[in-house]
Order: structure tokens, then C-alpha cells, then sequence
């Protein structure tokens, strides 16, 4: 049996995005600070690909917010502020209150059980961490993102699903400043179970509510109402 063939761009396709993936890694794990400049050449040399998709994967992820492009001087980790938290926060509360508006209409029995083994991999996880649950750890990072998308999995527009991963990204930076005072695991948890139990009985006013207050926790613990601006 023949092998199925693979362009040439496919495999540039899939080599950009391997690229973007990495960066972002770095990006959202903090190896690469906000505004610190982004070299094609050091680039090439640390995950080994070639120029053309580092460039390539780049661009993908100046589409993600999560990097600028500097004119021909290349691209450089997008910078943090109060404000740009605060604008990623209202974008992220209309984006995402429309999609579990969408959810809750549309969802079945399939979408709550996805909803109840995200909220049980996040309690499992915490759990499993103890004293060392904390922001920044790709593991939890999928948990976590991985609940958030389960209750808007069933809102049926791609679109609306592709923003909310971009802004979800975007905003994970400042979490993982916010999710180094965290202490209390059992509550983190139990917030997310309040809000899935309020999704699953489909009371959309509480529902919708509760999610825009947890997106809005984020902007009060990494700048709390009345502190130093940055």
C-alpha cells in the first residue's frame, strides 16, 4: 500500500506550528519575559527549526496577542498592564458569557459529562499537587484551560471557541502571577464546581454571572482596586 503523500507545504504548515507552539510555551511559562525581543537566529538554534517557520510561527502568534511585531527589526514578547488585563477581561467576559449562552441552549448529556470529567481532572490535580499547587505548570495549565472550554464546548460556533483559547492564552501570564499567592486548592476547586453546577441546571442569569465575576477575579488579585498601576 502506498504511503499517503505529504507536501512540501504541509510540512512547513506543521513546522510553523510546532514553532509557535514552543514559543508560546516559553512565553507562557515565563522563560521569555514581557517585551523581551525575540531573535530568529537564537530561536533557530534553541528548538532547532529552521528559519522560515520560526518566522512563520511567529506571525501565528502575533494573531494570538501573545507577541508584536517590532516593523523589520523582528517581533518581542507583548508587554503587561493593567490595562491591556482589563481589556483581555471585557472581550474574554462577552466572548465567553455569548458561548455558555450558546452551551446551555444547545448542550446535552454528552457536554455535561465532558463538564464533569474536566471539574474531576481539575479536583484530581489539585488534590495530587498539595502544597505545590501553583500556576505555571503545563499539567495544570491543561486542566484547567481544558474545564473552562468543556462548559462552552457545546456552543457550536468554532469562532467564538477559537477566541476564547486566544484570550484564555493571552491572560495566563497574569494568572500565573495571580496563582502564586493561591494557598487554598479546595477552594479554587469549589468555585469551579459552583459554576459547573450552575451551568448543568441551566440558570443562565447565575451562570453567566458567576463566570464574569471568576474572569474578573483574575484583574482584582494581580491588581487589586485602589494599587500601583503598571
Amino acid at each position: 500500500m502506498a504511503l499517503p503523500h505529504i507536501s512540501a507545504g504541509e510540512v512547513s504548515d506543521t513546522l510553523s506550528e510546532r514553532a509557535a507552539s514552543l514559543v508560546q510555551r516559553d512565553i507562557l511559562t515565563g522563560h521569555f519575559a514581557p517585551g523581551a525581543r525575540l531573535g530568529i537566529v537564537e530561536l533557530v538554534q534553541r528548538y532547532d527549526i529552521g528559519a522560515t517557520p520560526v518566522r512563520e510561527g511567529l506571525s501565528r502568534l502575533v494573531s494570538r496577542g501573545l507577541i508584536v511585531a517590532i516593523g523589520q527589526r523582528g517581533f518581542r514578547v507583548a508587554d503587561v498592564s493593567r490595562d491591556d488585563l482589563a481589556d483581555i477581561t471585557r472581550i474574554r467576559t462577552v466572548i465567553e458569557r455569548e458561548a455558555l449562552r450558546l452551551a446551555m441552549e444547545k448542550g446535552g448529556d454528552g457536554w455535561e459529562a465532558g463538564i464533569l470529567a474536566a471539574l474531576h481532572q481539575l479536583r484530581r490535580h489539585v488534590e495530587r499537587s498539595g502544597a505545590h499547587f501553583s500556576e505555571g505548570a503545563e499539567d495544570f495549565d491543561a486542566v484547567h484551560k481544558g474545564f473552562h472550554t468543556a462548559i462552552l464546548q457545546a456552543c457550536g460556533s468554532p469562532r467564538l471557541l477559537t477566541a476564547h483559547s486566544d484570550l484564555y492564552d493571552q491572560a495566563y501570564r497574569y494568572r500565573r502571577v495571580m496563582m502564586r499567592g493561591f494557598e487554598d486548592g479546595g477552594h479554587f476547586v469549589d468555585v469551579h464546581q459552583a459554576l459547573a453546577e450552575r451551568v448543568m441546571a441551566r440558570d443562565m442569569d447565575a451562570a453567566c454571572t458567576m463566570l464574569a465575576e471568576h474572569l474578573q477575579s483574575t484583574l482584582n488579585f494581580v491588581y487589586p482596586p485602589g494599587g500601583a498601576q503598571s
